[in-house]
């Protein structure tokens, strides 16, 4: 008589729980963005992660990116950059990105399947013109405004995570005001360059200035 195979049940990464997969553009003119998703993050009590935190030359982008996203609970994706380039071809590396996050809490098992996501655009259904698959998803707009990113960031933290202990929204952007214009000082104190901060230098600085203040 055979023995039925009990299902595989996967370790749960550390700090799964309290990883945030980012999957946003990281050019210039994004960052403003990104650096105030990062601090919304720290502040609120979670931990940023993204494919910048990896220089592995072995890994393609790919494998960073669904390694990461293995170790994350939460997942926040950035859709608004899908305009025509240069070469009159627009990008989808964060709708694709977007999508192993989903086929992940989807198809996964066990911890898998309690991932969440928010998804930010820049107008509230801009995305069915180039994405239409996502209709089910509840997608918010941040109107290209880095405040509203913000607080949209830091209510839906609040929602999925059920956690109580979050600061408010203007309340952390007030504290991301001062954090911002104490950067460039701190930069030269510890020797790195303000504009060019790599992504494990500036969640460093972050984490470091929220535990003084």
């Amino acid at each position: 008589m055979s023995q039925r195979r009990a299902p595989d049940v996967q370790a749960l990464p550390a700090r799964y729980n309290d990883n945030v997969f980012i999957n946003c553009p990281f050019d210039e003119k994004y960052r403003p963005f990104f650096r105030a998703m990062v601090f919304t993050i720290y502040d609120a009590g979670f931990v940023a992660r993204c494919a910048l935190e990896v220089s592995d030359a072995t890994q393609n982008r790919l494998q960073k990116i669904m390694g990461i996203v293995a170790e994350c609970r939460y997942g926040i994706h950035d859709v608004s950059r899908t305009a025509l380039g240069p070469n009159r071809l627009p990008r989808f590396n964060m709708p694709m990105e977007l999508g192993i996050f989903l086929g992940s809490k989807e198809f996964g098992v066990d911890h898998h399947r309690r991932k969440a996501c928010l998804i930010l655009d820049t107008r509230q259904y801009r995305y069915q013109k180039f994405i239409s698959d996502i209709a089910g998803q509840d997608v918010h707009a941040h109107k290209g405004s880095v405040h509203e990113s913000v607080v949209i960031v830091r209510d839906w933290l609040r929602t999925a995570s059920h956690r109580t202990r979050v600061p408010g929204g203007e309340r952390i952007w007030g504290r991301y005001q001062k954090f911002r214009r104490k950067l460039p000082e701190i930069c030269r104190e510890t020797g790195l360059r303000h504009k060019t901060l790599a992504f494990l230098d500036y969640t460093a600085l972050v984490e470091e200035w929220l535990l003084k203040t």
